[in-house]
């Protein structure tokens, strides 16, 4: 119990560090600032948080900042030099380097041609996309250690970074694991600040648990599956695609239970473009 205790402190202490890094990526992030934050020393700090977390902080920061960027070129117009700014970036020629070196292509590009793009001419009547590639599926019931999470879709990381070291701290990490998100709200409808959704794992055994983390059960039954391959930021169109052609052409209802993602690599070692992710939609 009190070799338990002591990890979850440097969870916590580190869990801090990760909100305060969601919370203000449109600012400069002081490595000395966020060794306050963790409350420990300014010269290993970031060495704990690299053994805990497999990344530096640096590496969590662009990351999100990147993932954040993606999404902003997928779903929106804003201009890239502001999108460049909001990054971290001193000049566009710089952050274009950078995404391109991880998305194969630079902003411009990405935000034509981007895995999203396939989606525009299929809602349009082009037909890139195909009702074969949803898959009817019966998924057994499922009871899932979660963590809530309040707020935008793109930010559900969050709630998973602090899940998986809730997780760590027990022992409880495996590669058997599966990670799962659980969406209630249509970000169409619902305000982004109001959007409910939850982090989830499905481990081997059962486990106790304590508020915030909470066990929630998935309805078992039939699911449409639609596998999505490319960024997270990417999935909007899919989403759109998913219901507005799919299901209406399908002859299927929808069920009243929420749609969940499993995730089936982890962003922090695969390249956003193989990253694979498979959407179900429950139906009656």
């Amino acid at each position: 119990m009190n070799d338990l205790s002591h990890r979850e402190r440097y969870e916590t202490r580190l869990n801090r560090v990760l909100e305060h890094i969601y919370d203000h990526l449109d600012e400069p992030l002081d490595i000395e600032r966020l060794a306050q934050i963790a409350c420990l020393s300014p010269y290993h700090w970031h060495r704990i948080y690299q053994a805990m977390h497999g990344e530096t902080v640096a590496s969590t920061v662009r990351r999100l900042r990147l993932h954040r960027a993606a999404g902003y070129l997928a779903n929106g117009s804003m201009p890239i030099a502001e999108i460049a700014e909001r990054s971290g970036y001193s000049s566009l020629q710089s952050f274009s380097r950078t995404f391109r070196a991880v998305f194969g292509m630079p902003p411009a590009q990405y935000r034509k041609q981007g895995t999203h793009s396939r989606f525009k001419p299929a809602l349009s009547g082009d037909g890139q996309m195909t009702t074969r590639e949803v898959e009817i599926r019966e998924i057994p019931a499922m009871q899932i250690v979660t963590l809530d999470h309040t707020g935008s879709y793109m930010q559900i990381g969050k709630a998973f970074d602090a899940l998986v070291g809730w997780l760590a701290a027990r022992d409880l990490l495996s590669p058997e694991m599966r990670m799962v998100g659980i969406y209630y709200d249509d970000p169409g409808v619902v305000a982004e600040a109001a959007l409910r959704s939850k982090a989830g794992v499905v481990l081997a055994r059962t486990v106790e648990v304590a508020a915030p983390v909470a066990l929630t059960v998935v309805r078992g039954g039939p699911y449409a599956v639609l596998r999505h391959k490319g960024p997270y930021a990417d999935m909007a169109g899919a989403y759109q695609w998913l219901y507005g052609e799919w299901l209406v052409q399908s002859g299927r209802e929808a069920a009243d239970a929420p749609v969940f993602e499993e995730y089936l690599n982890n962003p922090k070692d695969t390249a956003p473009s193989e990253l694979v992710t498979e959407i179900c939609l429950p139906l009656v």
